[in-house]
């Protein structure tokens, strides 16, 4: 295996960082329920000050064909190449309190390799702890919070955050591995998992971008600009909340995952807020059924407002 340390490019140095940070990461790619990872990611390099730390090599880590890049076209020419990027950089929160954050895309390849290198940077600037992010969709409701499981080997966060802790097995990630590796190191890790409403798993859902917020504030104290995205949330939960009231098959839909989630948050016998009475889950395929009623639904809604 070729050194790790040829996967990126350094732009700041050790002593241009400072120790002791902790890193916060988000990568997209897998699943992203709500779209939770990329709005996050978004409006941190949006919004937050950073720098470039170290940058990853798209040729060594990046499926082109799976994940095209966009190119704008200008009439007879193309203007520009719109690159993609993984990237660590240097950010400061919205009181001024510096940390790592490493956004981008989920690797394609090399995934021993990237997480050596991941681990070599953590030693090299002298990470204190890594918080990691992803999504998943779940037949829970909307008009309850976005739950989370918790990861890793922060027990604190596990015992008071953790609303599901299942036994089973699970599409590996990049960052999993990571996860695995750096726990085996007895490195701080946290890794957070949203449980984000199956049948709005395919839309921008700003609630599940809040929660992931909250839940990085939680584990490392760094404080971000929320107001945007909670004013975004009301309105996509008003819209969604009107679609529902409108189908009686959706209403039903909710409230019975409405009842389920209940009687597991009052400690009902059930072992999770995703079974039903006889203990078990739903499959598969009633989840994607629920999800295409709903997006039918909504795009019968969208058509009919369009011919107004």
């Amino acid at each position: 295996m070729r050194s790790p340390d040829e996967l990126y490019t350094v732009i700041l140095r050790e002593d241009e960082v400072p120790a002791g940070l902790p890193l916060v990461v988000g990568l997209t790619g897998f699943a992203d329920a709500g779209g939770a990872v990329g709005q996050v990611s978004e409006y941190l390099v949006d919004e937050l000050s950073h720098r470039d730390v170290v940058v990853f090599d798209n040729d060594e880590l990046l499926d082109y064909r799976a994940r095209r890049p966009v190119l704008f076209f200008d009439e007879t020419r193309l203007t520009e190449f719109r690159k993609p990027s993984l990237a660590l950089r240097l950010a400061q929160d919205d009181v001024g309190s510096p940390f790592l954050l490493l956004t981008g895309y989920e690797p394609d390849f090399q995934w021993e390799r990237f997480t050596q290198a991941v681990e070599q940077l953590i030693a090299r600037y002298g990470i204190a702890s890594t918080t990691w992010v992803h999504a998943i969709p779940m037949p829970v409701p909307h008009t309850r919070p976005i739950g989370v499981t918790v990861s890793g080997n922060r027990e604190d966060l596990i015992e008071t955050l953790s609303v599901w802790r299942p036994r089973t097995q699970v599409p590996g990630n990049a960052l999993h591995l990571l996860e695995y590796r750096l726990t085996e190191s007895d490195h701080p890790l946290a890794g957070f998992v949203l449980l984000v409403p199956h049948y709005l798993a395919d839309t921008e859902f700003p609630s599940a971008a809040v929660t992931a917020l909250e839940s990085i504030t939680a584990a490392t104290g760094l404080l971000f600009p929320t107001d945007q995205l909670r004013e975004d949330g009301r309105e996509f939960l008003a819209k969604i909340e009107g679609q529902v009231e409108g189908n009686a098959e959706l209403a039903r839909m909710v409230g019975t995952l409405e009842e389920r989630h209940d009687s597991y948050m009052e400690d009902n016998p059930l072992r999770s807020p995703l079974m039903d009475e006889d203990g078990e889950l739903p499959t598969a395929d009633s989840i994607a059924a629920e999800l295409e009623k709903f997006l039918a639904f909504r795009r019968g809604s969208d058509d009919d407002r369009s011919d107004r």
